[in-house]
């Protein structure tokens, strides 16, 4: 009698068991079978997220077996806190930001590229000839590290003092603060505030950073936690891909990419087309690591301060796009 009863209490626990496998299974695929994957941008929608609209838009994700769920971050978070909270998979991350919160001791990899060189310039009124010109004028940055290093690289590069520019900290209002002259430049995105200041038909000069000093290195990646990237390994590389043809998508069809991007930010549609056209070219090859310019990154972060010492690539990047 014990016998059969310790039998019934085996296979109770068997059932119960196999009950909460099958739950579980449910519970990490959509109602379709597909597996959800939650990713947080760095910034409101912008044409450096192209390829991520275009995947949605033509159901990229769908025939990856992927449910792609979009999050923007909003004015008090940042797509870094959402992977911290486990309220992200991965995020959009700039690849400083990367450097820096691996060197807090976050275990971050990057697992793909959003473009293939840096975004960041030292916009200047059009009196600002050359860079070295800057000496004794007021420069606008917003207090990230990464913005004085920008600034010293571009400068010195030319010729020019670091020490001799009077650096005012604006936060994130480059562009009202240049047209209004409080400024005589600033280091900003050449992708974005730059392309608004044209539009606005405001002349600047535009001295990029991999044109002054820096090397060409992805300024935006995508990164999760390693724990994660154990987890959901195939899953993520799936994404990676799923993203790579987004951004051909993308385009191959820029009318709908800036429909999807106006509709997803309420920018104006001209500024969004613009943004686009200049951005495009950064955006190939989609999603993919060039070794070289990623050490060229690390030695770059390293000798100007961004970094207390130059990050291990090897640990920090992991190709999933090949």
């Amino acid at each position: 009698m014990r016998e059969a009863e310790l039998a019934l209490g085996f296979d109770a626990v068997r059932r119960i068991l196999s009950v909460l496998a099958f739950v579980a299974a449910l519970a990490g695929c959509g109602d379709d079978g597909r597996n959800p994957v939650r990713l947080a941008l760095d910034f409101q929608p912008n044409p450096a997220h192209a390829g991520i609209y275009a995947a949605l838009r033509e159901d990229i994700d769908a025939e990856h077996e992927l449910d792609l769920r979009v999050r923007v971050p909003s004015s008090s978070t940042d797509s870094l806190k959402l992977l911290a909270a486990r309220r992200a998979d991965l995020a959009v991350v700039d690849i400083h930001d990367l450097g820096l919160a691996r060197e807090r001791g976050g275990d971050l990899v990057a697992i793909g590229a959003l473009v293939q060189r840096p975004l960041a310039a030292v916009i200047a009124e059009p009196a600002i000839r050359r860079p070295r010109d800057l000496q004794g004028h007021r420069v606008g940055v917003t207090g990230l590290p990464s913005d004085d290093a920008v600034l010293r690289a571009v400068v010195e590069d030319d010729g020019g003092d670091f020490d001799r520019i009077e650096r005012v900290t604006i936060g994130f209002s480059a562009v009202p603060t240049l047209i209004a002259g409080r400024v005589d430049a600033v280091v900003s995105f050449w992708n974005v505030e730059g392309v608004a200041l044209r539009v606005r038909g405001v002349r600047t000069r535009e001295f990029r950073v991999d044109e002054y000093g820096a090397p060409r290195y992805p300024e935006l990646v995508l990164a999760t936690e390693r724990e994660t990237l154990r987890r959901m390994g195939p899953t993520l590389k799936r994404l990676v891909r799923a993203l790579a043809a987004g951004t051909r998508a993308a385009l191959a069809d820029r009318r709908s990419t800036v429909e999807d991007l106006v509709a997803a930010s309420g920018a104006d549609e001209p500024l969004v087309r613009a943004q686009l056209d200049a951005v495009a070219p950064a955006l190939r090859p989609p999603m993919r690591f060039d070794r070289a310019a990623l050490r060229g990154w690390a030695a770059f972060d390293a000798r100007f301060g961004i970094l207390r010492r130059k990050p291990d690539v090897e640990a920090a990047f992991e190709d999933l796009a090949s």
